[in-house]
């Protein structure tokens, strides 16, 4: 497959993929599509679902997206201009918080009673089934006895009904699947039962570790509603087998990774005189940025010299770890820059020689699976040094492909990057390995035939079962 193109940030490729989306719309429906739900499309931290997408529209599946928000519009990457599948967004609602449900509903009920009152005249027994389904998680998740409803539950069966909607007038839908096992999988569920159309699901890290985001039973029962789930790690697969015995249909399916793109530079690039580590990931305290900011205060205070460039979205621990650089006086050391396009991003993995990401497991109980960031800079050939967190250890073998520290150590991760950064015959032996390694087990080409066997399969059952 040639490599993606990708778009530079503006307002041209946002203009142009909401062009693409139009048009695609207007097509043909397939007989054997696949609904997919995502909440917001397209989004720079989830390029694995991007590529998925594509991946799977090369492979030859038709697909139709529906997006509960708006994603990233003024950048984006290229690979979004070739994606062919049609894109619904839902109408947008107001916040939650703050508002009782009956004003809520005044506010936002009005965007939806045409979609649901087709689609009460067209499925009656299903819409009340549902209703009643998604009333009764109101009631039976509240937080506690004396707690009011559970509002959530109500919004996205009002953006559940607006995707079954869409599903009926577009009948070569014949299966759904969700990303993400919190509120997008319940709407996927909702809009499986409103429309008698199965669903599968997609869980990550999060969604499957935080309580709050599947209250009391409400995880194993999405489980034993889907046809299949699959989950990006084989720690993951591990924790819900032992969590769900009973379920048997939970399938490990790495995210994967366009290799070919991802590669070592073709020629050498010119080096610095000061050799540069890059970290990447969203600014939250699970990629364990503060760590590596104290680990390079260690490596300041042993006169070893470097640079650190961290790359990423905003989140919660932004002004935190800048002010950490600013107070530990490493502002001339240390770089904080906001997202960028996997063009950019290729081209800073070949300017850089180490790339750390320290990962840990918060406190709330949030963690990573296997970050792409991970596999794309052992895939361009850097040396990495990162931690036995969730499913890392799946890519990552210890002094083999790339050097683990425990998590929440700057003492350890200090002294791993200073062996690095002073033994250059050790950083060319481990990012060697690191690009085989992910050739064997994470090329996208490989993984996404795995998930499209699971699609054909379960279409494949249905069809058996009619």
């Amino acid at each position: 497959m040639p490599t993606d193109s990708l778009a530079q940030p503006g307002r041209a490729a946002s203009t142009s993929m909401r062009a693409a989306a139009t048009l695609a719309s207007a097509g043909a429906h397939s007989p054997n599509e696949i609904g997919y739900v995502l909440m917001g499309f397209p989004r720079l931290s989830e390029t694995f679902i991007t590529h998925e997408i594509f991946l799977l529209e090369q492979l030859g599946m038709k697909l139709r997206l529906f997006a509960i928000k708006q994603g990233d519009i003024d950048t984006v990457h290229g690979v979004v201009e070739r994606i062919r599948a049609p894109l619904t967004y839902l109408p947008p609602v107001s916040s939650l918080s703050g508002t009782n449900i009956v004003a809520w509903l005044w506010r936002n009920l009005p965007t939806y009673t045409t979609q649901h009152g087709r689609l009460f005249k067209a499925r009656p027994l299903a819409y009340l089934t549902t209703l009643a389904a998604a009333l009764r998680m109101a009631f039976k998740y509240r937080k506690s006895l004396i707690a009011p409803l559970r509002k959530v539950f109500i919004k996205e069966f009002l953006q559940a009904g607006h995707i079954a909607m869409q599903i009926i007038d577009a009948p070569g839908i014949r299966h759904l699947h969700g990303h993400f096992c919190h509120g997008v999988t319940t709407i996927t569920w909702f809009a499986s039962r409103l429309t008698g159309i199965p669903f599968s699901f997609t869980a990550h890290a999060k969604d499957i570790y935080q309580a709050d985001q599947n209250p009391g039973d409400l995880l194993a029962r999405k489980l034993n509603a889907a046809r299949f789930v699959t989950t990006c790690t084989g720690a993951n697969e591990s924790h819900l087998a032992q969590r769900f015995p009973e379920c048997s249909h939970v399938h490990t399916v790495y995210h994967g990774l366009d290799t070919a793109f991802f590669a070592p530079p073709l020629s050498k690039v010119r080096s610095s005189p000061v050799p540069c580590i890059l970290a990447v990931g969203r600014f939250v305290e699970k990629k364990g940025f503060a760590d590596l900011v104290d680990a390079c205060a260690l490596l300041r205070k042993g006169n070893v010299p470097f640079r650190l460039k961290i790359i990423g979205e905003k989140g919660d621990q932004s002004e935190f770890i800048r002010n950490k650089v600013r107070d530990l006086a490493l502002n001339d050391a240390i770089t904080l820059q906001g997202p960028v396009t996997h063009d950019v991003l290729q081209r800073i993995y070949h300017e850089s020689v180490i790339f750390a990401l320290p990962c840990l497991v918060a406190a709330d109980g949030d963690r990573d699976g296997i970050p792409n960031v991970l596999a794309e800079a052992m895939s361009t050939g850097l040396a990495v040094v990162t931690t036995a967190v969730s499913g890392i250890p799946e890519l990552v073998r210890h002094n083999m492909d790339g050097l683990m520290v425990p998590e929440r150590n700057p003492q350890a991760l200090a002294t791993a990057l200073q062996n690095l950064l002073q033994d250059q015959a050790q950083r060319q032996r481990l990012g060697a390995a690191a690009r085989a390694r992910v050739c064997a087990i994470f090329d996208s080409h490989n993984t996404t035939q795995q998930l499209k066997k699971l699609f054909l399969d379960t279409m494949r059952l249905e069809e058996v079962r009619a």
